[in-house]
């Protein structure tokens, strides 16, 4: 009898065709998350026009969505860990296709906001559940790279909004934009034969077939032989999901990132909402403003990839560290003026440092917490820290009431980097998964040597 740790197996594996197709699938359907970010803040000046809402009503609308997205983590996250990741992943993208795309026909506010809220349900639920999955099928190596890689999606499909939001609306009105965000319902047929389900959960299934299916498509080498044992981090998680997060000396950390993706995610959803307005405000042009939004995405592109790769090589927590100043350090010095090119830099590295921030920080959030909670901490995480992105939107609007100068608007935005740095700097990363896996890893080294020194 073979006894195989299928999680062994593909931390050690080389990246293949079947891990680029999880990676395929998953940067899609972020993508649409990130084309869901900056939906709302390239259509927001054409609904305060048509509907004659005021700044402060805007923000609130652009709200509903995000409201949902929080619940959609928190409730989506710790479902996924009892029911199965494949499952939870098709249903919110079958959610958020078709309200996003029902939100196009709304004829006022209170209709939009609904199937806003609706959508976010499904957006704020395929989050956490990719990156787990992500996770959980790169190699050691490669886990924050792929992670990283994966949700640069997220920038492109910001990039998308605000480039279709730039032909699409003067022509076709700002209903065109959410008609696109439908177009995830049309490939559901292909994800289901496509993604995998989770191997954690295969294995707390005792779904042998398939766990002989996946290993075959890790190790193209692996026979099956009659009698194989698979284990791995087959654990069940037990009891209620968020009170694992605060045990085994993990709640100190805990609270720290949930602080840390408030900050960041404030930053991002503010940003992406006002930023198009407050350059209007500081006398540049509509168009030269959706100009500012397609660059803060496209810097957050190489954030994401250059970071995971230093991620990879130099830790995650000194990574997230360095990116939050940055983005401190950018989103302060926009609020001056400058020379248009100086400008469109400072916004790019303000999405690399932001954006790309928070890819980074999913990444090592994933591998913070052991396998059986891992949708659970993520999607805790990132539901909590929606409340930021939900108050984001909200202070924009009440800066933008108070007629402030142009560089305090960017000032207050800037404040948060520097607290979600902090909070970073007191995780303790001895208590996490990875750290606990390496000193097991270690100390099964030890009687091994010893053996070859006793022979």
């Amino acid at each position: 009898m073979r006894s195989i740790n299928m999680i062994k197996t593909i931390d050690d594996s080389k990246f293949n065709s079947f891990q680029a197709s999880i990676l395929f699938w998953c940067g899609f359907i972020i993508a649409f998350d990130g084309y869901d970010l900056v939906i709302y803040g390239s259509v927001v000046p054409a609904l305060i026009e048509e509907w004659s809402l005021t700044p402060t009503q805007a923000g609130t609308l652009g709200s509903y969505a995000l409201v949902g997205m929080m619940m959609g983590a928190l409730i989506f996250g710790p479902l996924a860990d009892k029911i199965g990741r494949k499952k939870v992943i098709l249903f919110c993208v079958a959610m958020f296709s078709i309200f996003t795309g029902i939100a196009g026909f709304a004829s006022g506010p209170a209709e939009f906001g609904i199937y806003r809220f609706i959508a976010g349900l499904g957006l704020g639920g395929v989050m956490p559940n990719t990156v787990a999955l992500m996770t959980e099928y790169s190699p050691k190596s490669l886990k924050n790279t792929l992670v990283t890689i994966m949700f640069s999606g997220y920038s492109v499909g910001g990039m998308l909004s605000a480039g279709l939001a730039i032909y699409l609306i003067p022509d076709f009105g700002w209903q065109s934009i959410f008609f696109v965000g439908a177009i995830p319902l049309l490939f559901l047929p292909i994800m289901y034969k496509t993604l995998p389900e989770s191997p954690n959960f295969l294995l707390m299934k005792k779904d042998e077939k398939q766990v002989r299916k996946v290993l075959s498509k890790i190790d193209p080498m692996y026979q099956y032989k009659q009698g194989d044992h698979f284990e791995g981090a087959n654990q069940k998680q037990e009891g209620i999901p968020i009170v694992s997060l605060f045990k085994e000396r993990r709640a100190l950390s805990t609270v720290m990132i949930w602080i840390a993706f408030f900050m960041c995610l404030l930053m991002i959803y503010g940003l992406n909402t006002w930023l198009p307005k407050l350059m209007v405000e500081a006398g540049y042009p509509i168009s030269s403003s959706l100009i500012f939004l397609l660059l803060l995405n496209f810097g957050a592109i190489f954030g994401a990839v250059f970071g995971g790769w230093m991620a990879d090589r130099w830790g995650a927590k000194r990574i997230l560290i360095l990116f939050f100043i940055t983005g401190a350090l950018s989103l302060s010095m926009l609020g001056f003026k400058a020379p248009i090119l100086i400008l469109y830099t400072l916004v790019a590295i303000a999405g690399a440092s932001t954006i790309g921030t928070q890819i980074i920080a999913n990444a090592y959030v994933s591998q913070y917490y052991p396998t059986e909670m891992r949708s659970s901490g993520v999607g805790w995480a990132l539901g909590v820290g929606r409340t930021g992105a939900i108050i984001g939107p909200i202070m924009g609007g009440v800066l933008l009431t108070m007629s402030l100068p142009t560089f305090q608007n960017f000032l207050v935005f800037a404040i948060p980097g520097v607290i979600g740095a902090i909070c970073i700097m007191v995780v303790q990363e001895k208590y996490s998964s990875s750290a606990k896996s390496a000193r097991a890893a270690e100390n099964a080294e030890i009687p091994a040597l010893q053996r070859e020194t006793k022979i």
